[in-house]
């Protein structure tokens, strides 16, 4: 089973033509791109903001055959990382026109018994190709009365999924993946990571998992497969942990050239590893720069975006004049990896998303065509009032333009 698995991402990483799959060295000059940031959404409100802006491209559903773009993304309401249900736009000409947010109806909080609230946050939407389906994953979480967020229950904290129809524009309900009954699985979350779907349909889906909420978590990556409705469990890799504070939490995956790469947020330093078949991985190593100092990202996530010709990592970091900034989250940075030294290129470092005096929110990453990768967050507003230095409740999406194109981008529905 093992080798089917090296074998099958080997397949989704050399989509290339045959001309550019050899695995050459990196090049000594970085990929270059240009960045066009559009502002998709703007608004200030006294009670919430948006939050968790994500997109997925839908192959050919656009004008002119041209990609659909979903967006997900949810309100964060007055308390602490307390959010509503899943909220939708599109657009259908790259970013030049949006419809939404619209709220998706099967997608709102669950109301349980005792004024118990269960939503579903840090959601991803990713393309599924062989069922032609998008799927939306992410955690759910209780709700106390106050917003509070309870782990009063077995199993308090899960990876949930929907599944959205192009063809008929209908989602499923929020639906639990069932893993094994251990104990260790009370908290289970596939939070605010990027995904993978290999070519026999299977995804890797990583983890963040624990048996309490006060215990320091562990990252594994799921091996499942997906029949266009169902997501099932077939088993995971190895179980990545370190002591430290709240342990391992939030890994993103990606493939790039005949490996899978994991980023892993930490709350003293963000962590990167390496894998030849997406489930067993090298010892975990700090984020550095390319000269070996620490990046500087820390308590938050990171994203990646891949190109046949370079891997990128999406961050935020200290040293950036932004320390009036909580945990220094803005700018949001790109740059090229090394993907043999695992480092940062610092000189290829750009801000493509700006810092105008308040905080970034959770992010996405994600290839949209051939010419573009985008990078979508929303300044986080907490009083509903523009800051002095610009942020006034906007929701971005920094488009990423490749110099050259790039072959590692969603595909149609066979």
């Amino acid at each position: 089973m093992q080798k089917t698995l090296v074998l099958c991402g080997l397949v989704m990483i050399l989509l290339a033509p045959p001309s550019r799959r050899l695995l050459l060295a990196e090049p000594a000059t970085p990929l270059a791109f240009d960045v066009k940031l559009d502002v998709v959404q703007q608004g200030l409100h006294p009670d919430f903001c948006w939050f968790h802006p994500r997109v997925a491209a839908i192959p050919g559903a656009g004008r002119e055959g041209r990609p659909a773009v979903v967006m997900t993304l949810q309100k964060h309401l007055g308390v602490s990382d307390h959010y509503s249900g899943l909220w939708m736009m599109r657009t259908d000409d790259l970013g030049q026109t949006w419809t939404g947010p619209t709220e998706i109806p099967e997608l709102a909080w669950v109301m349980e018994p005792g004024g118990v609230v269960t939503a579903v946050a840090d959601v991803t939407p990713g393309w599924h190709p062989l069922s032609g389906k998008l799927i939306a994953m992410g955690c759910t979480v209780r709700y106390g009365k106050k917003g509070e967020q309870l782990s009063d229950v077995q199993r308090f904290s899960q990876t949930a999924y929907a599944v959205y129809d192009p063809k008929t524009g209908a989602w499923s309900k929020w639906q639990i993946l069932e893993l094994p009954g251990d104990d260790k699985f009370n908290m289970a979350r596939n939070a605010c990571a990027q995904w993978l779907v290999l070519p026999d349909g299977t995804l890797l889906v990583p983890i963040y998992f624990a048996k309490a909420s006060d215990v320091p978590a562990s990252v594994t990556v799921l091996h499942c497969a997906f029949d266009g409705q169902k997501l099932t469990y077939l088993k995971h890799g190895d179980e990545l942990s370190l002591n430290i504070v709240r342990g391992l939490c939030e890994p993103s995956i990606i493939a790039f050239r005949d490996r899978f790469y994991l980023t892993i947020r930490n709350d003293i330093k963000g962590y990167a590893t390496v894998s030849n078949d997406g489930l067993h991985y090298q010892p975990i190593k700090p984020w550095t720069f390319d000269d070996g100092s620490e990046l500087g990202s820390y308590n938050t996530q990171q994203h990646w975006l891949a190109h046949q010709d370079g891997l990128f990592l999406a961050y935020t970091r200290r040293g950036a004049d932004n320390d009036h900034i909580p945990r220094n989250r803005a700018p949001i940075f790109l740059a090229q990896v090394d993907p043999e030294r695992l480092c940062v290129i610092r000189t290829s470092e750009r801000a493509i998303i700006p810092e105008r005096g308040v905080m970034l929110g959770n992010f996405g990453a994600a290839a949209i065509d051939a010419g573009e990768s985008w990078v979508t967050d929303a300044e986080y507003m907490a009083q509903g009032q523009v800051n002095p230095r610009g942020a006034n409740g906007s929701v971005f999406a920094a488009r990423v333009r490749w110099s050259q194109p790039n072959d590692l981008v969603p595909r149609q529905a066979r």
